[in-house]
């Protein structure tokens, strides 16, 4: 039986959105739709655009909204790419954006796809399916430093330097296939205390992974940097980040986008002209509360940081 999905920090992302009736609406990350349905229930003659990577997400989601098809258009695309699909859409601004940038339930869940340390699969990790690279890509064909560089700073893992040359080393007898063969390895490059921490020893080596077969820092940064274009003066952006670097680099760009000025700080004065595009309404993510973390433990590493366009 298929999970149901559940979207996380919902009530905080619906008041943040302070959605109007007859706006224009931007779902970055649609997945299964929680959000999604969420907005377009608020909404009367306005619309909603929706974007995924996945398309199983879109032809599934397309399914649960089938009774708003009148207030929504669904993209197949990534939200790196938002200024240009927006354009290709003739829509000139909108009056909020949502990403949610964590991988899905239902990606989790459905052990095909590779995402998961916990069930046996092929190595794989990518949202979109039709994209060239994938995780068993990395793993066998990436060099050594490179794999460290990357478990180092995606995953911020500190026993990358003896996890990539393992990786290299076992892969030279036989090409690392599946999700629980590259589980194994990640084990035996750990001491023993590190197998008993409460968090799963593989679980940072694999986001490091998804994270470079996605290339979801770089998408990030320029969905970032064209998203505050396209907002209304008075629009909100929100974004969802579910570790440390995705959270840094949001809370960095947005506070960017703030304090306007690129100038260096010893010069006496701003030559730059860049004026601030966004007031940042959260100078502290906003969390899940107690009763969500209790229905949906996933949300427990959820961040929300909101800013408005001015």
């Amino acid at each position: 039986m298929e999970q149901l999905h559940k979207p996380v920090l919902l009530k905080e992302c619906i008041e943040g959105l302070a959605i109007k009736p007859d706006g224009v609406y931007l779902d970055g990350t649609l997945g299964r739709a929680g959000h999604s349905i969420e907005i377009v229930k608020r909404l009367e003659s306005g619309r909603l655009i929706a974007i995924d990577r996945d398309e199983t997400a879109i032809r599934e989601s397309a399914e649960r909204m089938a009774p708003y098809k009148d207030r929504i258009t669904l993209i197949h695309g990534n939200f790196r790419d938002v200024k240009r699909i927006l354009d290709d859409l003739n829509v000139d601004k909108v009056d909020g954006m949502l990403f949610d940038l964590g991988v899905s339930s239902p990606q989790l869940d459905d052990a095909g796809r590779g995402f998961s340390y916990m069930a046996d699969a092929p190595l794989d990790m990518r949202m979109d399916e039709g994209s060239p690279l994938s995780a068993f890509d990395i793993v066998n064909k990436w060099d050594e430093a490179r794999l460290k560089k990357i478990l180092y700073e995606y995953g911020e893992e500190r026993y990358a330097p003896r996890i990539a040359a393992n990786i290299v080393k076992r892969r030279s007898e036989k090409p690392i296939e599946t999700t629980m063969e590259l589980v194994d390895v990640i084990k035996s490059s750990m001491p023993a205390a590190a197998l008993r921490e409460k968090q799963h020893p593989a679980k940072r080596s694999f986001q490091a992974i998804r994270i470079a077969v996605n290339d979801e820092l770089g998408a990030i940064s320029d969905m970032l940097s064209d998203s505050v274009e396209k907002l209304n003066t008075g629009g909100r952006l929100l974004v969802i980040s579910f570790h440390s670097l995705e959270d840094r680099l949001v809370k960095n760009a947005l506070q960017s986008e703030e304090s306007g000025c690129t100038c260096p700080r010893d010069f006496p004065v701003c030559v730059c002209g860049f004026k601030p595009r966004l007031r940042v309404l959260t100078r502290k993510p906003i969390t899940a509360e107690k009763k969500e973390l209790d229905d949906n433990p996933r949300a427990r590493s959820a961040k929300l940081r909101i800013a408005e366009r001015i």
